[in-house]
């Protein structure tokens, strides 16, 4: 195998970032990126997902022989012979997978592609999208016969947005290629930069099929956590009180309740559900684990609203504030957040919801959710707090004086000390 490679990485986020700048660090990357403002961020060293190292970033900019260079124009990628895919995959309103990022790019792909190209998907898709979806795309658009012209690969990606230590060349990554060489080839490529280890599967399908169920089996542990705390709620005893004990067990799997959103979790058990039920078969488990997990929003939201009736306050018109508003603690990602849910379903009570998240990029949210989220200087007085994201920065806040003004607090993370909280899930 030609140990450099000239690769194009499709989509500049929280994925295909990082995975630029390490294969930049031994192979000429170019990134590519529909959107002109990314691109023209991250050429000024600013990353708005705070997934890369912005160190390493200037550094792969300015390596020669090697390195990375930004682009915005599909011209660009002409030279180019590998080409990774990150674009999302995410649900529609009716919780069906929108391939239309995936098969976009591999429209685009179509023109660019040669006799000899590899283009490796990372996108999280259900067993056979590949083959059956994006391939057919590629063949028409460029007109080459697969595995005779061009060749595929599928590696999942592995990214924990947020998490400094668990990062890109830390964890193992599956690799899988469309003909026995091109597989090897393939992971050959990425155990160039991954330190802990590449594994190789034996089809692109089973690829696929370890992503969807790797997030499909978290989705549903933590979905009999989150149905425990409902359990537990109407008892009058503390989630985190049963599972501590519960923990003391040698085999016991320590999950904790909480909203479940996100790209990967909250998404990918609609992608495996999709392909099932296609070929004649309803998961039941993963469709109920589901079905808990959507609900925890909601189940806040009128938990908290008891609370207020139990206090003799008034419902319409108090006001609440809402910290945190991403998925996950110390991230700035909203996508598919949970949190959305709290704050309508309090909205629908006629309340006054304020928003507060030191990291989520308030632009953004404004955008995606018509939400203007508030500074920590602008906090007052609040009938109700609830805290829906373990933020760091939300340890120095002075719970103690929402409570001396009367405010409820409600805890979903478990997170601060249980005696500055009325609640917690």
């Amino acid at each position: 195998m030609n140990t450099k490679k000239q690769i194009a990485i499709i989509g500049l986020g929280y994925v295909g970032l990082p995975l630029a700048i390490e294969f930049a660090k031994k192979h000429q990357v170019i990134g590519f990126d529909t959107n002109e403002s990314r691109v023209a961020e991250l050429n000024k060293l600013e990353d708005r997902t705070h997934e890369a190292n912005l160190d390493d970033l200037q550094a792969v900019f300015s390596e020669a022989e090697v390195g990375l260079t930004l682009s915005v124009n599909l011209a660009d990628l002409a030279a180019c012979t590998v080409y990774i895919v990150t674009v999302p995959t995410p649900i529609d309103h009716l919780k069906r997978p929108d391939l239309q990022p995936l098969l976009s790019a591999s429209k685009m792909l179509g023109i660019v592609l040669k006799v000899g190209d590899i283009v490796i998907y990372e996108s999280t898709v259900y067993p056979g999208c590949t083959e059956e979806d994006c391939v057919p795309v590629l063949e028409k658009i460029s007109g080459l016969k697969y595995n005779i012209d061009f060749f595929c690969g599928y590696s999942p990606e592995r990214i924990n947005p947020g998490d400094k230590i668990n990062t890109l060349t830390k964890i193992k990554k599956v690799t899988s290629g469309s003909t026995t060489a091109i597989a090897e080839e393939i992971d050959q490529l990425y155990a160039s930069i991954i330190t802990a280890g590449t594994h190789l599967a034996p089809s692109i399908k089973v690829a696929e099929a370890s992503k969807a169920i790797e997030n499909a089996q978290r989705d549903v542990n933590i979905s009999f956590v989150n149905e425990l705390a409902l359990i537990f709620d109407r008892m009058g005893i503390d989630t985190a009180d049963v599972l501590a004990a519960a923990a003391t067990k040698w085999n016991f799997l320590n999950y904790k309740p909480g909203l479940v959103g996100g790209h990967c979790i909250g998404v990918d058990p609609y992608y495996l559900a999709h392909k099932s039920e296609a070929l004649g078969y309803k998961p039941e488990v993963i469709l109920s684990g589901r079905r808990v997990n959507d609900n925890m929003g909601m189940f806040v939201a009128n938990k908290v609203i008891k609370m207020l009736v139990a206090r003799n306050k008034a419902i319409n018109g108090s006001k609440a504030l809402i910290l945190g508003f991403a998925f996950k603690e110390n991230c700035p990602d909203t996508r598919n957040t949970k949190v959305i849910d709290i704050y309508r379903e309090l909205k629908s009570f006629s309340m006054h919801v304020d928003v507060h998240d030191p990291w989520a990029n308030a632009d953004e949210v404004k955008a995606e959710y018509n939400i203007q989220m508030i500074e920590n200087n602008r906090f007052e007085h609040y009938d109700l707090v609830i805290l829906a994201v373990a933020h760091r920065q939300f340890l120095e806040i002075d719970y103690g004086g929402f409570r001396k003004k009367g405010a409820i607090i409600f805890d979903t993370k478990s997170f601060i000390d249980r005696d500055l909280t009325d609640a917690r899930l």
